[in-house]
């Protein structure tokens, strides 16, 4: 008998779903690793600027590995946790799980990576601000 509690899960808000094209694809048929990269600091960016209610900006990526491919049909869900609000800094922890192709029908999420985003506010002259003001 399993726990359910030992079952991995995403945490924080779905931000983003999008399904995982050719035109994504590196030389060997798999989703490109910048493709995600690029989707995470959109995710990342659109949970900033909530809190931050205008504009933000990507001043650090922490570490990240890649746990599976993805491959050309899945369905990627990016999901958002606010960690911590700064005078002028938000950090954003950015999780990506994906759904299979072959398991559309599957509520099964595999997990493909994670990082810490670190946002800072703007104004509307791209000068630092305090997010809350």
């Amino acid at each position: 008998m399993t726990d359910l509690d030992d079952i991995p899960a995403p945490r924080g808000e779905l931000t983003l779903k999008l399904l995982a094209s050719r035109q994504d694809t590196n030389l060997h048929g798999d989703i490109a690793g910048g493709w995600l990269v690029a989707h995470m600091d959109q995710a990342a960016e659109l949970a900033a600027g909530r809190e931050a209610h205008g504009r933000t900006a990507t001043v650090a990526i922490e570490a990240m590995d890649f746990l599976c491919p993805v491959r050309v049909g899945s369905m990627v869900n990016i999901y958002t946790t606010v960690c911590e609000i700064g005078h002028s800094s938000i950090r954003i922890d950015v999780e990506v799980w994906i759904r299979q192709p072959q398991e559309r029908d599957s509520k099964e999420l595999h997990k493909v990576t994670e990082a810490t985003f670190v946002m800072v506010a703007l104004d509307d002259k791209g000068r630092i601000r305090a997010v809350h003001q």
